[in-house]
């Protein structure tokens, strides 16, 4: 396979073919795209591979893959730690693409198409709401320690105005949910566990759109809920979790918590773990694992059931 690293920043594209070939750089805009583009095509390139950049990549990823070019994009900190592994320590804008081709062609990363744009926008959506929620508690919780009534009105104001956007983020966010076959089965059989609220299921579909196309443990794995074994010779080291999205794993822990209230096998599993004196944290981590494998199986049987029905 031949495989085209890029690495990307805020003005321009830097890209070599495999760890030692051609190089190339361009402008990270429409035009340098194109040329990229082109590049690629005369190599014969199979596959690009760039890094996340803070939103940078998304505009090329986007237009090489409509320019017919298979894109993937990598973990910065994955690469960097594999180039220190095979003793490159420097770092230049062609030795980072090449690094990025070689980790790519390594680790054998697969092309990942371009979220639709329903997707994009009920991420878009669904981080708003989770800013202006988090704007929301920061307001009203200063008002708590404000006794000027020109400053409390002022407050008042603006906690006004986010409810409002917040409801319009809402019903916008249902409408996305409701006009999509999947999102809908998805939103219905989610919601059916007692404790799974409707902006649990937005933040899942948003952040977290594999799930029910990948095993438990995999899922664990990307939401930052299975233990990483440490252990060497006869040491057993501790085992934590670490990595993964935060955003998931977050409304995971909130979630799990309440879902325990409400269902028995939740409650006697906190219970269980509980009078085995595990630890708080460790009782967070093992509930917050069990409802995403639950909700995971819940995805696989509706997308098995959708597929059936096609």
């Amino acid at each position: 396979m031949i495989i085209c690293g890029v690495d990307v920043s805020s003005e321009h594209l830097d890209a070599r073919i495999g760890p030692n070939g051609a190089v190339t750089r361009v402008t990270n805009t429409a035009a340098g795209i194109s040329e990229l583009a082109a590049f690629c095509r005369q190599h014969r390139v199979d596959l690009v591979a760039m890094e996340a950049t803070g939103g940078y990549e998304r505009q090329p990823f986007a237009l090489l893959w409509a320019a017919g070019l298979p894109c993937a994009i990598v973990n910065p900190r994955s690469v960097r730690r594999f180039a220190e592994a095979v003793g490159r320590l420097e770092k230049t804008d062609p030795i980072d693409a090449a690094m990025i081709a070689w980790y790519a062609e390594v680790k054998r990363i697969t092309p990942r198409e371009p979220d639709s744009p329903a997707q994009l926008k009920l991420r878009a959506l669904v981080a708003r709401l989770r800013q202006l929620t988090t704007a929301k508690v920061a307001q009203t919780n200063q008002r708590r320690l404000v006794e000027e009534p020109e400053v409390l009105a002022m407050i008042d104001e603006l906690v006004g105005v986010i409810r409002r956007q917040i409801r319009s983020l809402e019903t916008q966010i249902a409408a996305l949910i409701d006009a999509d076959p999947l999102w809908r089965a998805l939103d219905a059989e989610f919601r059916a566990t007692d404790g799974v609220a409707d902006r649990t299921v937005a933040r899942l579909m948003a952040d977290f759109d594999e799930i029910g196309t990948i095993s438990n443990k995999a899922a664990a794995k990307l939401a930052g809920l299975a233990p990483i074994a440490k252990d060497s010779g006869k040491r057993a080291g501790k085992r934590s979790v670490r990595g993964g999205r935060q955003s998931i794993r977050d409304i995971l822990f909130v979630v799990a918590d309440i879902v325990r209230r409400y269902d028995p096998d939740f409650a006697d599993f906190h219970r269980r773990l509980t009078d085995a004196g595990k630890p708080k944290k460790v009782i967070r981590i093992a509930l917050a694992r069990k409802l995403l494998v639950r909700l995971n199986a819940k995805a696989r049987d509706v997308r098995k059931q959708l597929a059936l029905a096609a």
